[in-house]
Order: C-alpha cells, then structure tokens, then sequence
C-alpha cells in the first residue's frame, strides 16, 4: 500500500503563513470544544473579536472580550497584563448584565501594534469553580502603509510662512499708543507746573495747651448726646486730658489706667479741692466706660468744667518747671476765654 502524505505548510497548497495560521486556530478552536474543561457543567462561552482583521502599524483596533454565564455561575475574568507583540492603548470597564437564566459579562479593549506580521491573540483563561475556559485565538495582520514605487520621490517641504491676519492692525496700535504717551507726557509737565504755582500754607503747630482747648471747646460744641453716645463722650474727654499731660508734663499717661494717673497727679502742686474733683471726675469716666454709669446733665457740664479747668491749672504748674531749666524758651501760650 502507498502511504499518503499530508503537507501541512506547503507554498504550493496553501498561501503562506496565512494558511499555517488558519490552520493552528483550527486545531486551537476544535482542542477547546473538546478539551476546555475537565468535567461536565453548565456551558459557559467565551468569545474574543476585533473589528479589523488587518491593520497598518500603529493604527488602532478595537477588541471585545465576552462571556455568557448561564445561571448565578462564578466566574473569574482572566487579567489583562500584556499581549505578545501588542501595546494597550486603552482599557474598559467590565460590564455585566444579570438576566433570567443567564449572565452576560463583557470588556471593550483598544490596542495596537508597531510590529509588521501576522500576530496571533492567544487564548484568554476563564475560570468558574475548578473549571477553566478558554477563548479562541485570533489573527491580525499588521502591515506597512502601501506606496507605489514608480512615483517620483517627494522630499521635505519648506517650511511655509502662514500670513498673520492681524498684521495690517500693528501700524493703527502703534500709532495709538503714541498718542496716549504723548498725552500723557504732556498732562505730567502741565501738572507739575500747576503744582509749582500752587502755595502752600505753612504747617501750623498747636502748643500741648492749644491744642487741648481747642479739642474741648469742638466737643463741648458738640455735646454727649444721646445715651448710647455717653461712653464716647466721656472718653474723648479723658483721652484729651491723656494727651496734654503726656505732652506738657512728660507723664507716661497714655500708657497708665486712671488710678495710676491719679497717683502721678497728687504728687503734682494741686491744691486739695483741685485735685479731689479731677480724681473724682476721672473715677466718673471709668464708671460710664466699664460699668455702664449713665450720668445726668448736671454730671457732664461738670465734668467738662472740671477737665477744662485742670488743664489750665496743669499748664501754670508746668511753666515754672521748664522755666528753671538752662538753655529751654519758655512756651508762650494763649488762654483766652479760658
């Protein structure tokens, strides 16, 4: 008997790599319906496609993987690491689908390849209990992009300048902004001559003494007010007389409360009724500002009188003192209508 013989990858037979590879997904798909688990079960299928069968190198290809599970079978979806000769451009979220008698499961892919060939995706695993599936292989072919030898050689291109719309407006905007500087320039020097003609009144400085009678008479003028205006009345008051001893009798009153005011005043030549009412009326401003103490008419003259009488006797007291010492003018002030 002649024994026959099969020529599995003949280039007369077949066309090249495309038929040994036709061929082994044959064997592949034929070894998983006969083979792919290990015991009888419910039959779950898995199925691996693209949308292109052939490809240039570097394009994109969609891949969809999916599974139908029949039941509320468990099923583990195989991880998607890496692909021979394939790069993942991007990967989907795993969807499923719970119906009647079935469950649906399914991931869209992206990928590419920089590889020229015929490239195979091999078999997926998929596992349900202690059984294992397996998807079919599918072939891609990935090419170079096609050209035709007999045309002539294109070389680079120049570089080619694009025309910019705006240009015809940069003479209008240059034109413009030399006017406004120009205006401008002109409005400085127009402006410093104006402040050149301009007089200025010459500064005048208020002695301690002045000063505070002229603060006293402007809140006299305007009075306490109303209730709720009462505290800063009387603290305006007190904050007058602060500032007049600080400045004429060098007395750190700014800085002391009233009771330490009233000890650095006593050691001062007052007489005792002089120095008893100005104790009592700054007593009094501590009552309206921290114990809410609403005083009558009568209590705000008064204490305006009292301030305004201390300020003048304050004023005689410190004139001797700055009289005494060497090399210092004495400050020669006004107190009329005092």
């Amino acid at each position: 008997m002649k024994r026959s013989t099969l020529h599995i990858f003949s280039p007369g037979r077949t066309k090249g790599w495309w038929g040994l590879a036709f061929l082994l997904m044959s064997l592949t798909s034929t070894a998983q319906r006969h083979g792919g688990h290990h015991d009888n079960g419910p039959a779950i299928k898995v199925k691996v496609s693209l949308d292109k069968q052939k490809i240039i190198i570097g394009q994109p290809v969609h891949m969809l993987v999916e599974a139908f599970v029949p039941g509320n079978a468990p099923l583990v979806w195989p991880p998607m690491d890496s692909i021979p000769h394939f790069e993942w451009v991007e990967k989907g979220k795993l969807d499923s689908v719970n119906k009647t008698d079935e469950q649906y499961y399914r991931q869209y892919f992206t990928i590419t390849s920089f590889d020229s060939g015929v490239w195979v995706i091999p078999q997926l695993s998929f596992y349900s209990g202690n059984r294992k599936y397996l998807s079919d292989t599918v072939m891609l072919r990935v090419d170079y992009s096609r050209f035709d030898p007999n045309q002539d050689y294109h070389d680079i291109k120049d570089i080619i300048d694009v025309p910019n719309p705006y240009a015809k407006w940069i003479p209008w905007v240059v034109g413009a902004l030399t006017l406004i500087a120009l205006a401008l320039v002109v409005w400085l020097v127009r402006k410093k001559k104006l402040l050149k003609q301009t007089v200025v009144a010459p500064l005048v400085i208020l002695s301690p003494y002045e000063e505070a009678v002229r603060q006293l008479e402007e809140l006299h003028k305007q009075g306490p007010g109303v209730d709720g205006q009462i505290k800063i009345y009387y603290t305006r008051l007190n904050d007058i007389l602060r500032l007049f001893v600080l400045r004429r009798l060098s007395i750190a009153s700014m800085a002391e409360t009233n009771e330490e005011l009233i000890g650095a005043l006593q050691k001062l030549s007052l007489t005792r009724p002089q120095f008893d009412a100005l104790a009592e009326t700054l007593r009094m401003t501590d009552f309206v500002k921290f114990a809410k103490y609403q005083p009558g008419a009568e209590d705000n003259e008064r204490s305006y009188q009292v301030i305004r009488g201390s300020v003048d006797l304050l004023d005689e007291i410190a004139e001797p003192e700055q009289a005494d010492q060497p090399g210092q003018e004495n400050e020669t002030t006004s107190k009329s209508g005092a």
